[in-house]
């Protein structure tokens, strides 16, 4: 009784013990995950591995790729050799009777049973020998598809940021100049105050304050979709928080791009892919015109076979019989089927030498028209940013001359809504040119992941 009484004690303590810690662990865990699945930092960098590590299109390609492989691998399997085994167990309630010098003679008896393997082994046979020379294209190809959603993420990731990047700055152009027009609204409100200046200037610097917080409520607004743009193209938890990083000195780093590069057709994932249907085309096309070598095959068997009228008895005595042997097939006529099947197989694959030269012509006209969008917004973004400092340097020289009575408000308004229009298009610009220019790494088929 004192032992039971011990051990029950003693397993109370340990559940006391171990529950806590597994609650403990458990909530571990969670936090873990949920953590795993934000991003702490996101930078451009961490964003387009983010999106590649868990973008359902790519995790889809690499699943295909697995299923491909073993695809593959069942084709191949038919080259081993094929053992079967099956069992027979038959009741005659009337034994064939026949005709045999003139007497009617049975031909068997009322119980029947056999276990019979037998195995195969092919020699020659058109469909595993197409599965057998194109594998590694067939394996290739599914690659070669994962690459090219690859770069699909990668470029849509990249404009995606870029356009959360752009908006997120013009909110700060936009706060930067309600700050300044709330110092201004105080300046040309004392003024009035003071019997200096009418009322017109505190009231158009309240329009102009007016009009600004509204600018800040739409960009904002454009900002929530930009971001949630982002995150579904990244896959990311609707309701996590995305801390975009930069670096605005990187940006513009990153905005030299050589345009004298010439196009190099076979750096292209379309190109490649092509490249890849041909041989399998072409694979095909032999395929066909093997139709016309016959199959060949190699077999045996060895059957245990037991007979007996009395069901009892039946496996008292085992009546064995095997054999070994080949065979070939070859289909003599149907009906020009493989005439017609081998003619079909010819047209696709000029079909496919049509595809490339189709793509040669359209990458080079991509290729002219991202060159020609990047040099566009190139000149475009360095217009814009000589506009933002001279903008600035006009309106810090109107302020002073107002404050000195020499200017009037009207000239500070103007002078502020060109400031605040030149640093919004800045970042715009720069949106602008950072997105083409990928589109002429796409175009060169540079993209890097």
């Amino acid at each position: 009784m004192f032992i039971d009484q011990t051990m029950r004690k003693s397993r109370s303590f340990v559940l006391y013990l171990l529950v806590p810690a597994l609650l403990l662990s458990a909530a571990s865990n969670a936090q873990q995950t949920g953590a795993d699945s934000l991003l702490q930092n996101a930078s451009l960098p961490n964003v387009i591995q983010y999106a590649l590590k868990r973008q359902p299109l790519v995790q889809q390609s690499l699943i295909d790729e697995q299923i491909t492989a073993l695809q593959v691998k069942s084709k191949l399997a038919d080259w081993y050799p094929q053992i079967n085994f099956n069992y027979l167990l038959q009741h005659n309630f009337d034994v064939q009777t026949n005709i045999i010098g003139g007497n009617p003679v049975k031909l068997g008896v009322d119980n029947t049973s056999a276990f019979q393997f037998g195995a195969t082994q092919t020699i020659f046979n058109r469909d595993v020998l197409l599965a057998l020379r194109s594998r590694n294209d067939v394996q290739l190809q599914a690659r070669q598809q994962t690459t090219s959603n690859k770069i699909d993420v990668v470029v849509n990731v990249t404009k995606a940021f870029y356009a959360v990047l752009a908006t997120q700055q013009q909110i700060k152009v936009v706060q930067e100049t309600i700050t300044r027009l709330e110092r201004s609204l105080k300046d040309a409100r004392a003024q009035y105050d003071a019997g200096v200046a009418d009322k017109t200037d505190y009231k158009r610097a309240t329009i102009a304050l007016n009009n600004a917080i509204a600018s800040r409520k739409a960009t904002e607004e454009s900002l929530k979709a930009n971001t949630e743009n982002l995150k579904a193209v990244m896959n990311y938890p609707p309701s996590g928080t995305l801390n975009i990083a930069y670096d605005s000195i990187a940006l513009e780093n990153a905005i030299p791009q050589d345009t004298l590069a010439r196009v190099d057709i076979g750096s292209r994932i379309e190109y490649q892919q092509l490249q890849t249907l041909k041989r399998l085309q072409e694979a095909n096309l032999k395929y066909n015109k093997w139709s016309f070598i016959p199959t060949l095959s190699a077999n045996g068997a060895y059957n245990f076979n037991y007979l007996n009228d009395q069901f009892s008895k039946l496996y008292n005595q085992s009546y064995p019989n095997s054999y070994i042997g080949l065979t070939l097939g070859l289909p003599i006529f149907q009906g020009g089927k493989r005439k017609y099947n081998i003619k079909q197989a010819e047209w696709q694959l000029k079909r496919v030498d049509l595809d490339i030269v189709n793509l040669e012509n359209s990458v080079n006209a991509e290729y002219t028209a991202a060159v020609a969008a990047y040099k566009s917004n190139l000149a475009n973004f360095l217009a814009i940013k000589e506009n933002v400092q001279l903008a600035q340097e006009v309106y810090d020289v109107i302020q002073l001359q107002y404050h000195s009575g020499i200017k009037v408000y009207l000239e500070v308004i103007t002078a502020e809504t060109d400031l605040r229009t030149a640093q919004i298009n800045y970042f715009n610009a720069l949106y602008s040119v950072l997105s083409s220019k990928v589109d002429v790494q796409r175009a060169l088929g540079t993209v890097q992941y």
